[in-house]
Formats: structure tokens, sequence, C-alpha cells
């Protein structure tokens, strides 16, 4: 983990993948998963969420009730309120500063793929909700080594009506150095 990061503040991220790596098709989620999307907001309402251009252009507009961060080494056009960040230090002390302001305890990393495998060294904790479907997509997260981790169980989705398919969130904590 980098020590560059105030020690009373996480960043983390919030992910879901197939059980075949898939986290997206086509610029958007491969399944339809209401109570994701429910843990999703309620996880990270209130703190700063960092993510690619990519992500937030399939998003089509900020998140609410969160500070949006957008990484991308382009200029780019953004809605007032929504910060620009070149570089992953550069996000990363905007999502420090924001969660200051907002007295939030986590910095959320929402995607994509890109922004996961640059930040994923600034890591300490991930929500991963694991999709129990190997899932038909064109975009994949590298996992991490489970050996790093400490994991958790949350929470377990059913597959019904709103929900296309069963799920396991975990909380995974990255094993603190002695």
């Amino acid at each position: 983990m980098n020590s560059n990061v105030p020690s009373d503040i996480r960043i983390c991220a919030v992910v879901a993948v197939a059980r075949n790596g898939v986290i997206g098709k086509d610029g958007t989620l491969p399944w339809r998963m209401r109570d994701d999307l429910k843990w999703f907001k309620e996880i990270t309402f209130g703190k700063p969420v960092i993510m690619g251009r990519t992500t937030f252009e399939d998003l089509g507009k900020p998140l609410p009730g969160r500070q949006n961060i957008v990484l991308s080494r382009q200029n780019i056009d953004l809605p007032e309120g929504v910060i620009l960040a070149h570089n992953v230090p550069e996000a990363i002390a905007h999502g420090l500063k924001a969660a200051q302001t907002l007295q939030a305890a986590e910095v959320c990393v929402i995607g994509g793929a890109q922004i996961y495998r640059e930040l994923m060294p600034y890591l300490s904790r991930l929500y991963i909700t694991h999709i129990e479907a190997d899932i038909d997509g064109d975009t994949w997260l590298e996992m991490p080594d489970k050996a790093e981790w400490f994991i958790e169980t949350l929470r377990v989705i059913t597959a019904d009506d709103r929900n296309d398919h069963d799920a396991i969130i975990e909380q995974w904590d990255r094993e603190q150095e002695i």
C-alpha cells in the first residue's frame, strides 16, 4: 500500500465482476442486478468517486451525492462541479481533499478496468460483487492476489425478478505490514 495516503482515509474500489472476470460490455454492465446497484449507491453516497473518462461518459451525468473526479489524460469538458484529474497522484489528491471536506472515511474508485489497474497499488479495501455466472463481455478486471487480502462476506444476492444472477458481495482488506 502507498504510504502517501493518510491513514484515516481509505482508498477503496467498488466493482462487480463475473466469474470469468468480465466487468463490462459495450460500455455498460452486462447484467441487471438492482440489489447490487442499491448496494453501490449505499457504499459510495457522500464520498468522492474516481472514475475514468469512459466510465463517466457511459454514466451520462455526474453521480448525485458524490464528488465526481474524472481521471483522463485529455482535456475534456465536464459539467460544473466535476473535477478533472490528469494523472493518478492528482486524482488521489483531489479525492483525499474532497473526503476531508465531506468528512468521508473513503475515496471510492469505480472504474473502468484501466483505472482499477492504475490505482490498485493505492487501494487498502475492495468491495467486490462476485456475479455467479460466466458473462459475455469486452472488459475484464485483473483480480489481485487473494493472499494479500483479508476477505469477509458482507451480503448475498439471490437471482430473482430484480437480479439476473446470484452474487456474493465481499469486502477485501489489504493485509497490513507488521
